[in-house]
């Protein structure tokens, strides 16, 4: 049977508890079976349901090949407590299901969940937002409006009550309006959600992301507060992790070389395992935290159509909005894992598992889970925890990229001064240089201003992209030319705009030219073959 793509989105948990459903029941082969002198239609026994939906889970990108046949058995009990299967005398509601002989079948309701409905819009009409900070605050949304609107009060998109009246320039106020550090903490923020927004392609990250929870601070520690290593430094060390937990992990992540003095004796390196994991175990939330469940959930959603690159880089944003803590509790034990499973002198920690699978099986529970009971808990943080444990180093870095953008944006911002009349100030300049709008708020425009505000934009581009053509210092004069001809070529109108005369040029050598022997020639007398 083949998956259906559950896209990024809220409740994607139980869309996919939904899919798992409606595969296991049209996917399960039912005969008839005979049991205690009585003969049942259309059922199954336990352990070809765990057969068939064990190879299930493991072909689907949402779970992979991690999946054990425990974990198959924890899912089936969980059908069985939520009636997507009964026993064939209709028993269910229990979690006594084993692998073993025993009979199910299929009851004749529907077991599917009900996806929650969004809330209604308002009966006196839509609901409108409060404006984000930086609708209140316009100097952060160069709109480029025109300065005759601003002199003759022909704004748009400006709240009347709200709009200065026009004063002569030597009279307007002039004082600067200073970046503070929640502006730049809120830029920060925005930024990181505005990318991580885009890498998911959802319409709003209100659909899988509470934003009350979201605190600019850490983000900006987890991207400048690190060690040569990239791991994350805390300015109060007792928020650290224990020393004998740092000392057990750093033993197993190296080992056979560990310090010394600690006693060595068969079995050693288990207990200590035992101790890290105990740890973890012990701590009041996951590591990713409660908050950013449902965030991480659908993350997942990009591995299923095989987005590995894209899911890196979605998990690199999504862990730097974790508490500083959280991340270095995760960097560490992530590091950790990694070493192991690729040690290869590293002693067997379990006689009958893996080691690999054994470092995602134990510390999946205590990496994601959610507040509530989930039905796919255990088999979503499996096949999370999995990718984190591979792709560890990438996901874990910091990426500059969207370091470099921050900055870039708080240090041109600091250049702009802002005087209260709603007039930009660049480097110094008159204060009537750039007009800005004064608290801007959007409002719903037709498609026709739509597209004149694209095709706008679109040409605003490709004149940048031209000015940077005949800027830039670092292209050879070949390779200009080369370009600046494809421009010319592709984009017409806009290179006739920079270059007028060239255009003349171009169309008096368009005209055609009369050889100059061809004007000597004479005409050849015609004689007839009469004569």
């Amino acid at each position: 049977m083949s998956s259906r793509v559950i896209t990024p989105g809220p409740y994607r948990a139980t869309k996919l508890w939904n899919e798992v459903t409606r595969l296991f029941r049209a996917g399960m082969p039912i005969r008839k079976h005979r049991q205690n002198f009585r003969h049942y239609a259309s059922c199954f026994t336990a352990s070809a349901a765990v057969d068939w939906m064990h190879q299930l889970l493991r072909n689907n990108s949402n779970f992979g090949p991690d999946v054990t046949r425990q974990q198959t058995v924890q899912l089936l009990k969980k059908f069985l407590k939520n009636h997507v299967i009964e026993d064939v005398k209709g028993r269910w509601g229990t979690e006594d299901l084993e692998d073993n002989s025993v009979l199910y079948r299929f009851p004749s309701t529907s077991p599917l969940k009900p996806i929650p409905c969004p809330a209604p819009a308002s009966a006196t009409g839509s609901v409108k937002k409060r404006p984000s900070f930086r609708d209140k605050e316009g100097f952060f949304r160069f709109r480029g409006i025109k300065k005759q609107q601003h002199e003759e009060g022909t704004q748009e998109n400006v709240d009347p009550a709200l709009q200065a009246e026009n004063q002569p320039i030597g009279e307007q106020q002039v004082q600067r309006r200073e970046l503070t550090v929640e502006d730049e903490q809120e830029i920060w923020k925005d930024i990181t959600l505005t990318h991580l927004q885009r890498i998911l392609g959802v319409a709003s990250l209100d659909e899988v992301l509470d934003r009350r929870y979201i605190n600019p601070q850490n983000i900006i520690h987890n991207m400048t507060k690190v060690n040569k290593h990239g791991v994350v430094t805390l300015d109060d060390k007792t928020n650290d992790l224990p020393h004998w937990v740092l000392s057990a992990m750093k033993s197993l992540a190296n080992w056979p070389k560990y310090d010394s003095t600690q006693p060595s004796y068969p079995g050693f390196e288990r207990d200590v395992f035992k101790t890290v994991s105990d740890y973890f175990y012990s701590l009041p939330q996951p590591v990713l935290t409660y908050e950013l469940y449902e965030l991480f959930i659908n993350v997942l959603g990009l591995l299923q159509s095989h987005c590995e690159r894209v899911a890196i880089e979605a998990l690199q944003l999504c862990t730097l909005l974790l508490p500083p803590t959280s991340r270095r509790k995760l960097q560490l034990l992530m590091r950790m894992m990694s070493r192991i499973s690729q040690n290869v002198d590293m002693p067997r920690l379990h006689p009958a598992i893996g080691t690999r699978t054994l470092m995602v099986h134990t510390f999946s529970g205590c990496v994601l889970g959610s507040a509530v009971e989930c039905d796919l808990d255990e088999l979503l943080a499996t096949r999370l925890v999995s990718f984190l444990m591979d792709h560890q180093q990438s996901i874990l870095a910091v990426p500059e990229y969207l370091h470099s953008a921050i900055n870039d944006h708080i240090q041109y911002l600091r250049t702009v001064q802002v005087p209260m009349d709603g007039f930009a100030n660049v480097n110094g300049d008159d204060p009537v240089c750039i007009p800005l709008p004064i608290y801007a708020f959007c409002r719903q425009i037709s498609g026709a201003e739509f597209e004149q505000q694209k095709a706008e934009s679109s040409q605003k581009a490709m004149e940048e992209l031209l000015e940077m053509l005949l800027t830039d210092q670092n292209i050879r004069e070949k390779d200009r030319c080369k370009k600046l001809k494809q421009f010319q070529k592709q984009y017409p109108d806009i290179y006739s705009r920079r270059f007028p005369s060239a255009v003349c040029n171009k169309k008096a050598d368009a005209k055609p030219k009369i050889k100059p022997p061809l004007l000597n020639i004479k005409k050849t007398k015609a004689f007839s073959i009469r004569n």
